[in-house]
Formats: structure tokens, C-alpha cells, sequence
């Protein structure tokens, strides 16, 4: 098994590796191991998902259990990513309400970390989990349901502290189709002054920037295929001629369809094709966000980090969220704004740059990714969820041996700093 993350920034420290192809070998590997987590699709930045024992890998757990149209929903395994998943649901005529830039990356690994796609009026895509299924350290399965249990708000965004996640339950909409169109130039002045009128003007859009000069580089709209076309011109920008990617210079060809021809959900939502190595690659990622109304404050404080972080800069990403009531989510305080970095894999001098990104952010109340590079005290992390302690509590009831804690989760939950 590959010892580094998909990136390369991260070598993973654990002394054991195992892999699980069902359920039954979940539960016999946590018997078995004094600490264990899972691997997911390798693409955290951080030591989130290493282990002070076993890492186990569910990858061949990729199966799609059930589909039940009449209660809108879908079971599948916790090893799937969302590329096969959504493929599957295309095929029957069925979608998930949102996907992420990258469709490479797991589905449990994306609802434990509260990774979102975009849009305004969807959540991240833990806010689609109707159930899932824990493997407990005593071997048994825990079913969390909504609706049903008092601490399903707190078991989905869970870091993997709670356990093996083997199986989840997602609700999912009827199929539909996108139309991508990408604008080139969008001016700072506009978008600062519409912030609300340029991130609500499509079902996604992302605007992509260096933060020097006077404009972003771009802006990615992704609408419904029955849509208005904006035409050649968006709040300043002119549309792009040709297939454009998010990292100036890289081949606009590994990105999903722009220039407004419409294909299925799966195939526009993400930013890059399933088969194509994403984004860069050898990079490092790092995300931070704010609430919502901070998005035009936010874009005035990174423009004056611009040119001290151009040598290490390929790119960074605008996003809005919908808010949601999950209690280690960022949208535990409404929605909000994603601001996304992906620097060179140089990690002193990321680690270098990101403090002072991070005070002069704090005045808006930030708060990291929890599977990206970061440098935030964990005690000020904790102090941004107002349920982090009902989280504890939750995770000492669940695993109260701490089978499934790594550093991470004791340094950021636990206050093990």
C-alpha cells in the first residue's frame, strides 16, 4: 500500500496496514488492533487520517447496496468514492443533490471532514447522509439514523472518531444535466460590491484567483442545462475561448465540459474528469472558512497576501455553502464561504505563509478544513464549534478507550494540544 497521501506532502507514520473487504473483516481488525483508523481515498493533507496502530483501507468495500426510490435515498459501502457512485446513480435516473471538485475521493472520508462542492443553496455533502453504520470497538454495529437519534447531528461530521464508518445511507434527487460555462477577468471591485449576485448566479460557481491585480482569473458557472446562457459577458468578465483550468499554465483538457455544452450532473459539477489525475498533484491543500456575510471582507483581506504568496501559489478557489445543523461542520454557524488554496509542495514555506493569513482572518471568525494543512492553535479551532464538547462526550461514550483516536483527534478534539 502507498505510504504517502495522493499528493505526496504526507507520509503516513502508522507501523500496520491492513485492508477489508467486508464487514466482518472491519469488525475482526478492530478486535484485533489496540488502535486502528480508516484510510480513506488518501486525499487529506494532515495526519487526520493516520494511526498510532493499524491504518485500515476499505477501498474493495465499494459497493452500491441499495436503491430505494421511494424514500429518495441510497445505500453503499464505506469504501466508495463518489466517481463510481455517481455514475451508477446516473444510470438509474437518480443524482446526489452536490459533489466536490474532485469526484476521486471517498464518500465517508468526505462526510467525516465536512468537505463540500458549491452552491448556494446546497449544503456540504455531509448534509446528505440519512444513516450510517459504525463499527464500535467492541465489534458490533451502531446505526446513527436522522430523525431518529438525538447525536446523528454529531456522528456524521465525526473526524473517524466514532469508528470504521462501513456503511451510509445518502438521500439523492431526481437526475439532471449541467451546462459549464467559464468567464476570464472578473474585475475584484464586482465582486466585492455583488458578492451575493456573482455566487448565486448558477447552481456552483467557483471564482478562481492569485489575489494580485485588480481582477480574478476566473469564474466557473455551472447551471441547470434549461438555464439563461449569461451570454459573453458576466459582472465584467469575458467568456473564455477554450477549456480553461483552475492552475494557470495546466491543460484545460482534464477538466469536466465548458463552453456551455450540457452533460449530466457528474460529468460538470466536479472540476476535473474521474480518469485525469486532479487539480495539480504534487501539491499542498489548504481551505479556510467564514460566515457568509465575511465573503466580501474576506476577498478585501487575502488580495494584500498576494504578491508574498505568488512563489508559492497555483491557485486559489471562492465557494459559497449552504448553512446545516452538523455539530463539527463549518456550517454549524450558517452558511458560509470557502476560501481555497493549493500551493506548491514546498511545506516550509506554506507553513511559513499560513499564520499570518490565519490573524488577519480571525477578526472574521475562521476556521480551518479539518483535512488540510493549517497552523491554528487547536484550542482556538475548538473555540469556533460551540458543540465540540457534546462531540467528546459522544466519542468518550462511543470509544471510551480511545481506540479510534489518533494525534490529531486528541490534539484537536480532545485538547491534547
Amino acid at each position: 500500500m502507498t505510504r504517502t497521501n495522493w499528493a505526496g506532502n504526507y507520509t503516513y507514520r502508522a507501523p500496520a496496514f491492513r485492508e477489508a473487504g467486508s464487514v466482518a473483516e472491519v469488525q475482526e481488525a478492530v478486535a484485533t488492533a489496540r488502535q486502528v483508523r480508516v484510510l480513506g481515498s488518501r486525499h487529506s493533507f494532515n495526519d487526520i487520517a493516520d494511526s498510532d496502530g493499524v491504518l485500515l483501507s476499505l477501498e474493495r468495500m465499494d459497493a452500491v447496496l441499495s436503491l430505494d426510490e421511494g424514500a429518495r435515498t441510497v445505500t453503499v459501502e464505506g469504501g466508495i468514492r463518489y466517481g463510481a457512485l455517481a455514475a451508477h446513480l446516473h444510470g438509474k435516473g437518480w443524482a446526489l443533490p452536490n459533489l466536490a471538485s474532485l469526484p476521486h475521493i471517498s464518500v465517508a472520508g468526505a462526510v467525516a471532514t465536512a468537505t463540500h462542492g458549491s452552491g448556494s443553496a446546497v449544503g456540504n455533502l455531509a448534509t446528505a447522509v440519512r444513516a450510517l453504520d459504525v463499527v464500535t470497538p467492541w465489534g458490533d454495529i451502531r446505526t446513527f439514523e436522522r430523525g431518529r437519534d438525538a447525536d446523528f447531528a454529531g456522528a456524521v461530521v465525526a473526524l473517524g472518531a466514532l469508528g470504521p464508518v462501513v456503511r451510509l445511507t445518502l438521500d439523492i434527487v431526481p437526475d439532471f444535466a449541467i451546462a459549464q460555462r467559464v468567464f476570464t477577468g472578473l474585475p475584484f471591485a464586482a465582486l466585492i460590491d455583488g458578492f451575493d449576485a456573482v455566487m448565486d448566479a448558477a447552481r456552483s460557481v467557483s471564482v478562481f484567483t492569485d489575489w494580485r491585480g485588480d481582477a480574478a482569473g476566473s469564474v466557473w458557472l455551472k447551471a441547470d442545462a434549461d438555464a439563461a446562457d449569461p451570454g459573453a459577458e458576466f459582472h465584467g468578465a469575458t467568456a473564455a475561448a477554450g477549456p480553461t483550468h483552475p492552475v494557470p499554465g495546466q491543460d484545460g483538457a482534464v477538466c469536466t465540459v465548458q463552453m456551455g455544452e450540457a452533460g449530466p450532473w457528474h460529468e460538470r459539477l466536479p472540476h476535473f474528469r474521474m480518469g485525469f489525475t486532479p487539480s495539480h498533484g504534487a501539491e499542498i491543500q489548504t481551505e479556510y472558512f467564514v460566515p457568509r456575510e465575511e465573503g466580501p471582507r474576506l476577498i478585501e483581506v487575502m488580495r494584500t497576501h498576494g504578491e508574498r504568496l505568488a512563489p508559492i501559489l497555483m491557485t486559489s478557489e471562492i465557494r459559497t455553502v449552504a448553512g446545516d445543523d452538523l455539530w463539527l461542520s463549518p456550517g454549524h454557524r450558517g452558511p458560509y464561504v470557502g476560501a481555497h488554496f493549493t500551493f506548491r509542495r514546498d511545506a516550509e514555506a506554506v507553513l511559513a505563509a499560513l499564520p499570518a493569513i490565519e490573524a488577519d482572518l480571525a477578526p472574521l471568525g475562521v476556521m480551518p478544513h479539518w483535512g488540510k494543512v493549517f497552523t491554528m492553535a487547536p484550542h482556538t479551532v475548538r473555540e469556533r464549534y460551540r458543540r465540540i464538547g457534546e462531540f467528546r462526550a459522544l466519542a468518550e461514550d462511543t470509544d471510551p478507550e480511545g481506540r479510534f483516536r489518533n494525534a490529531f483527534v486528541r490534539r484537536m478534539v480532545f485538547g491534547a494540544d
